[in-house]
């Protein structure tokens, strides 16, 4: 009976080992677990955010466009902030055709061919943020726009982190490239007929590129717009 009783408990030894064992490798299951999820969710939040201060960054390139302020009033200088409504950039959007030559002449001596903001059509590759380097030129200072910079649109502090970040290769910037519209009677999928009738003010049509940059460092997010300023009355 002694001889009995001192197997079983050998035995229970190994049962409450074994048990502690799995119990440790369910709690390391459990917490890999979690911690995986709270990298998707943490990664898919600052992809969110990253979305929202690009699609603030086309908004605010259609203001700087048009001549306006973020209440939808015309632009008018600001105290203390010349690059507001253009006073002191070499470039601006042109409102009459036969300035066009100046601007072109202007953009065409950059070496990537903008300059505040403002581009002239590129050639060659178009997705110019998937190469590093010329991404790299392009969010070089004086080349890109911020938030706000030529329009005073502003931020809350409770707002987008990403539209208040400043620092080099870090924030959301954006690029207008200015393209002649033909209205000439086009061919191809037209065959022949007038191209569409957009009532544009100038016959000039504008490509906004906007990259934003997450909190994480290989979140990037890139869109684009086509904005045709049109006339309000014939």
């Amino acid at each position: 009976m002694a001889l009995s009783r001192r197997h079983q408990q050998g035995i229970s030894l190994y049962i409450v080992l074994i048990i502690v064992l799995l119990s440790m490798l369910l709690a390391l299951w459990a917490s890999r677990t979690s911690l995986f999820n709270e990298m998707i969710i943490g990664n898919d939040a600052d992809y969110q955010r990253a979305y929202e201060a690009a699609e603030a960054m086309i908004q605010d390139a259609e203001l700087d466009i048009r001549g306006e302020l973020p209440d939808g009033t015309a632009c008018a200088p600001i105290a203390g902030k010349t690059d507001v409504c253009r006073v002191t950039t070499p470039v601006w959007f042109i409102d009459e055709l036969p300035k066009f030559g100046d601007l072109q002449a202007i953009l065409e001596a950059q070496p990537t061919g903008c300059i505040s903001g403002i581009c002239m059509k590129r050639t060659g590759n178009q997705d110019f943020w998937n190469d590093k380097t010329t991404l790299n030129a392009m969010l070089a200072n004086g080349i890109g726009a911020r938030y706000g910079q030529y329009t005073g649109a502003q931020t809350g502090s409770a707002s987008n982190p990403i539209l208040n970040n400043n620092n080099d290769n870090q924030g959301a910037w954006y690029w207008v490239e200015i393209m002649l519209y033909d209205t000439s009677p086009g061919g191809g999928l037209l065959a022949g007929k007038p191209k569409i009738d957009l009532n544009l003010k100038l016959p000039v049509v504008y490509r906004i590129t906007a990259v934003a940059r997450g909190l994480k460092p290989n979140t990037q997010v890139v869109l684009q717009s086509t904005f045709a300023r049109q006339k309000l009355k014939n």
